[in-house]
């Protein structure tokens, strides 16, 4: 490009980088209902653990497991998939009821799964929960 005149370099250049900022503004849009999110819930039964680890009226993040309990009232559970339904990335906090994504900033109320902040709007998909054999099983069957 050095035989192009300096104006017309500048003009290149710039059509490049809006086409590369288009890109990356449509990888976070926030139109999708499950952003970039592949397979956000179980597809067969996982084991949690002890339902004694999930505080009455707080909530745990199993990260590894992509999910977050919340337990209402003693022995009521309730589980969401932890991956923020914006662009795909596993919560990586709960501050008291709230869920945060390290990504964008959205927050989830873990009591219900609704977006309490964006960029996501979408809830976080709920999925089936319960205590067996002493143990919170989460996912389909559950």
């Amino acid at each position: 490009m050095s035989g192009l005149p300096a104006a017309r370099r500048t003009v290149l250049k710039g059509a490049a980088l809006a086409g590369a900022a288009g890109l990356g503004a449509a990888a976070c849009s926030t139109d999708s209902k499950l952003g970039h999110a592949k397979n956000p819930t179980p597809t067969a039964p996982v084991e949690l653990g002890s339902p004694d680890a999930v505080p009455v009226g707080g909530a745990k993040l199993y990260r590894e497991q992509r999910l977050v309990v919340s337990c209402p009232a003693k022995g009521q559970y309730k589980a969401f998939s932890a991956q923020c339904t914006h662009a795909g990335c596993v919560l990586d906090k709960v501050e008291g009821n709230e869920g945060n994504c390290p990504c964008h900033g959205s927050r989830f109320d873990m009591t219900t799964g609704e977006a309490l902040h964006g960029p996501a709007t979408v809830p976080l998909p709920a999925v089936p929960v319960k205590v067996e054999g002493g143990r919170l099983v989460a996912g389909p069957d559950a």
